[in-house]
């Protein structure tokens, strides 16, 4: 599916399911790859792990490449097994090293110092392909809505629901981060290429509203209509709520 309104232009592919998705993502990674792309933005999260588990297993090679991750919780050390630093290590650079990889620092004191850091990092490495998962409520990275389209990394009060959603990876919901550094929605929008992988019934309703309602700060991933490279990968319960 094709939808051309104005300067949009988005790619929506709809797999069986997840692991077809995941083999989707993975060709998406390697014609970026086999065209020169040499800065990769990576997601973490449930979504993005049958793309990973492809790449992992591929012969594709990014050792002389870079990678930049969208986010990290707040007050989390990177050995900490719910780090975003200690998912990417365990899910994918562990498997396919990259020439080196950047993440924000969660144990960063200074706020000001560690956003100016990041954003130093993204605007001297342009990202050629962003991996992007999708919150229920329409978040990318850790860019709640109302967020700004035109901020750079900032530090995130995580709402209720992306804590709720996020609780299934801990212990006790009272031990969820509250807080996250991110990068910004401006940042995500330079990136050349985009892709957003979407699976579940749940995610269905945002979708919808991702793909076909109005560009809206309240659901930030909308933001992608006005991208002019965007390829959207879902599976057939994520997609059964279009209407095209």
């Amino acid at each position: 599916m094709k939808r051309i309104r104005g300067k949009m232009f988005m790619k929506i592919i709809v797999a069986k399911d997840p692991k077809q998705a995941g083999m989707k993502g993975h060709e998406i990674f390697a014609d970026a790859l086999n065209n020169g792309a040499q800065v990769f933005g990576l997601a973490t999260g449930s979504t993005p792990l049958t793309t990973y588990e492809q790449i992992a297993n591929s012969q594709l090679d990014f050792s002389d490449r870079l990678s930049i991750n969208l986010d990290e919780y707040k007050g989390i050390s990177p050995d900490n097994d719910q780090s975003y630093q200690y998912f990417m290590d365990k899910n994918l650079f562990s498997k396919k090293a990259f020439k080196h990889s950047y993440l924000p620092n969660g144990l960063a004191t200074d706020d000001a110092a560690e956003i100016k850091r990041y954003d130093q990092v993204i605007a001297e490495n342009p990202i050629d392909l962003q991996l992007l998962g999708l919150g229920l409520n329409g978040h990318i990275g850790f860019n709640e809505p109302g967020t700004s389209f035109d901020g750079g990394t900032h530090v995130v009060d995580l709402t209720e629901s992306t804590i709720n959603a996020n609780s299934r990876f801990f212990d006790n919901i009272d031990d969820v981060p509250k807080q996250a550094y991110s990068m910004g929605i401006g940042s995500i929008m330079k990136s050349k290429k985009i892709l957003l992988e979407a699976y579940g019934e749940k995610k269905a309703d945002i979708v919808a509203k991702m793909i076909e309602g109005p560009v809206t700060e309240d659901v930030p991933a909308s933001v992608l209509q006005n991208h002019p490279d965007v390829v959207v990968i879902l599976d057939e319960a994520s997609a059964s709520k279009l209407s095209k």
